[in-house]
């Protein structure tokens, strides 16, 4: 990957939570601030996070946008990344391969700003894909709770719903979707059923 940018004050930094929690709309705050202060930047997205505003950009669930650049892998965005840019955004990290750790090293030691957005825990409240491992080497992390639907306390856990119903344990880790699919819940009110055998075999 070649280096155009070569002051070392580059870091790292994570917005993680849950869904509904606002992490996106902060990841764009800090892209348009940058973009404000005349940086140069460039913004990259999981390609399974198609909601909103479509595979070319970030959207908020208020509606707001920023350009992106879909990729599949980290090596993606090295491939694709501007030798020039001085920040760097990731939005749904969570989606990504391990190598996004050494990538986002290598990016803050060569002097870049990385914003990472993206889900800590899957929906059974695990910790998910290489996000620990993300918050751990950050110079900065911010954890934003939602709001819990069902008593309205700060929401830590992603509910994800099967026909209304608590999706049991045992279905798949990824299964991309929005307010028809998933809810902000508090640890409390989080559901994640165990079932038997038979009906494991039936999924």
């Amino acid at each position: 990957m070649g280096v155009g940018y070569q002051h070392t004050g580059g870091w790292i930094e994570v917005v993680a939570g849950v869904m509904f929690s606002g992490k996106s709309e902060e990841l764009i705050r800090r892209i348009r601030r940058a973009l404000i202060a005349r940086k140069r930047v460039q913004v990259f997205k999981s390609r399974l996070d198609e909601r909103y505003a479509g595979i070319n950009a970030i959207s908020s669930h208020d509606g707001r946008t920023v350009e992106a650049i879909p990729i599949d892998t980290a090596a993606q965005i090295a491939q694709r990344l501007d030798p020039t840019a001085q920040v760097i955004g990731i939005d749904e990290a969570q989606f990504l391969d391990s190598g996004i750790i050494t990538l986002v090293t290598t990016l803050a030691e060569t002097g870049r700003r990385v914003i990472i957005a993206g889900t800590d825990t899957d929906f059974r409240g695990e910790p998910f894909g290489a996000m620990p491992q993300l918050m751990a080497i950050a110079e900065s992390v911010d954890k934003l709770h939602a709001i819990c639907v069902l008593c309205g306390g700060p929401a830590t856990r992603n509910q994800r719903l099967i026909d209304g119903k608590p999706a049991p344990y045992e279905s798949p880790q990824i299964m991309v979707g929005a307010a028809d699919k998933y809810e902000a819940r508090c640890r409390m009110c989080h559901s994640v059923p165990r079932i038997d055998a038979e009906q494991v075999r039936l999924l």
